[in-house]
């Protein structure tokens, strides 16, 4: 495959189900912690599953967090790359990127954590969801959230409205898994790597 994408490899992730969505549209998931190839990228995506506070240590660790915010190409965050994205996190009490002027807040405690399943997507503001509309459904898993902002590019409800997507600038960031939304999820890729 010519088209390539970068994955960025710092020890958490489930960069499998996203390699297989890119193949699918075509797209070759290069995984790699490799400076110079991340920044030479033409697209980067920056996956991540677990707890906030151990992904910050491996990524800080690795001095991927530099690296990350100097990037200039289309980024997309993935759940918990969402979330490592923004200033802090009450997981672990966290330090982010700082790419998005955000606190992650824990869902209220009378809500069933995490929140696992399909939630329909509104407000959608941004060429990410270019060709979808409103009350398309995605598939998440989560405990924790970003609130809404001027940065927020689409929104989902659990309990609140909370921010379901958010971009600044050339990074862009969903909560839920694009790689596990079907269509609708594998539009939204292809979207992102037509950036």
């Amino acid at each position: 495959m010519k088209n390539e994408v970068v994955i960025v490899d710092y020890g958490v992730g489930n960069v499998q189900s996203i390699r297989f969505a890119l193949n699918r549209l075509g797209w070759e998931g290069v995984l790699t912690s490799e400076v110079t190839t991340i920044e030479n990228a033409k697209h980067v995506i920056f996956p991540g599953v677990g707890h906030a506070e151990v992904a910050a240590k491996q990524l800080r660790a690795s001095g991927l967090d530099q690296v990350l915010k100097q990037l200039t190409q289309p980024v997309l965050g993935i759940c918990l790359g969402m979330q490592l994205m923004c200033t802090s996190s009450e997981e672990g009490d966290t330090k982010g990127l700082g790419l998005f002027d955000l606190e992650i807040k824990r869902f209220d405690s009378g809500l069933k954590v995490p929140c696992v399943g399909w939630n329909k997507l509104e407000d959608l503001k941004s060429p990410l969801f270019a060709g979808l509309e409103a009350q398309n459904h995605v598939y998440f898993v989560h405990s924790y959230y970003a609130p809404l902002s001027a940065q927020t590019i689409a929104v989902a409800n659990y309990g609140q409205s909370y921010s379901a997507a958010l971009q600044n600038d050339n990074f862009f960031a969903v909560q839920f898994h694009p790689e596990r939304s079907g269509e609708v999820g594998e539009r939204i890729l292809k979207n992102f790597l037509n950036l």
